[in-house]
């Protein structure tokens, strides 16, 4: 098990943790999600000793590990731009940690040997022992960095944007590999991102910061569908916001009517693309937007809509369903919203249904 307990850190002036507090139960991989400079990054090297906090503890299966050395603390450390050495093969580089330890706590050059070839099996690199890190691709050298780090036996696998220096095909292939690894072998570990899309694919917990805090910890669904701030709602995955007012149960967003069991006062709804339905006017189906922009991807259509007022609203629809429409740009039409989430001041979120 994990445990933060209450750690800031500042950098001059700057603070980049702010009393955080979490827990990572054994055996569950979570995700750090947030942009740059929230502090996920400070976080893990906290974890993995590389820095020391200003105030708080780092506890690891039970014991204090404040100011533990990062040797004793059982971590396996994956860094986003590999860190291989160059000059060593590939089977030298997973061994490394291996070989420079000393005394009794170095095995025998026959066990190295062995623990080396059932790593580069359990990473699909078994034929590439002898080559050197130039000769390798993006997604090898990473799988042979996590080799690397796990060859020392670790406790706790810590990984620092593991696939951001990798194209995206890459990058879904990794990260479906590392979920069926972590699963096999069963290690508590953390990693950073920036990708919504990995965190919500991979992790069991996703912990969403925003300037050295935790804006909301839970299960990728949890933080999909029910985020606990306009920050996290905004962040994890497109979204438009909508300035709108409640008023006895009833609010009007992008001209739809809703009902929400929310508080009166001035709210901003936000809706995701996917929740945008749109229609040919027509009885009971009055024009409400105009089309702008129409994006065909794969089998997507994604639409600009233009409001009344100016504002634009984006959907997206599947192709088999809007092709039959017949809406071309400039087209108007009707609006009909599936899901809405509105936050009134600091409180929320409110689901706004249809009325």
């Amino acid at each position: 098990m994990i445990e933060l307990r209450a750690v800031s850190k500042w950098f001059g002036a700057f603070r980049a943790l702010d009393a955080v507090s979490l827990r990572v139960e054994p055996g569950r991989l979570v995700a750090l999600l947030g942009p740059s400079g929230s502090g996920k990054t400070t976080l893990l090297r906290i974890l993995a000793g590389l820095e020391a906090p200003d105030a708080g503890s780092v506890w690891l299966d039970g014991a204090e590990a404040t100011h533990l050395p990062t040797r004793q603390r059982g971590i396996g450390f994956v860094f986003q731009h590999y860190a291989l050495f160059r000059h060593m093969s590939v089977a030298d580089n997973v061994a490394f940690g291996l070989t420079v330890r000393r005394g009794r706590d170095r095995p025998a050059k026959a066990e190295i040997a062995r623990r080396v070839a059932d790593l580069l099996e359990l990473v699909q690199l078994s034929g590439l022992a002898g080559r050197y890190p130039s000769q390798l691709s993006g997604g090898q050298r990473q799988r042979v960095a996590l080799a690397r780090a796990l060859a020392v036996e670790p406790r706790f696998l810590l990984l620092d944007e593991p696939f951001g220096a990798l194209d995206a095909q890459v990058r879904k292939e990794l990260r479906r590999w590392l979920r069926r690894l972590h699963d096999e072998l069963g290690l508590t570990g953390v990693f950073v991102t920036h990708d919504q899309e990995e965190a919500l694919e991979v992790a069991d917990e996703v912990v969403v910061m925003n300037q050295g805090r935790i804006e909301q910890a839970g299960s990728p669904t949890a933080i999909y569908d029910t985020p606990a701030s306009p920050f996290v709602y905004g962040f994890l995955g497109h979204v438009t916001a909508l300035p709108c007012r409640v008023a006895a149960g009833r609010v009007v967003v992008a001209g739809v009517a809703l009902r929400v069991e929310a508080p009166d006062g001035d709210a901003t709804a936000f809706v995701r693309p996917r929740d945008v339905r749109i229609a040919p006017p027509g009885p009971g189906r009055p024009a409400g937007a105009v089309l702008g922009q129409i994006a065909r991807v794969g089998p997507l259509v994604r639409c600009e809509l233009r409001l009344p007022d100016g504002t634009l609203l984006d959907a997206e629809a599947e192709r088999d369903g809007f092709e039959p429409l017949g809406l071309g740009r400039g087209a108007a039409v009707a609006l009909a919203l599936r899901r809405v989430h509105l936050f009134v001041g600091a409180s929320g979120p409110w689901p706004a249904e249809p009325d």
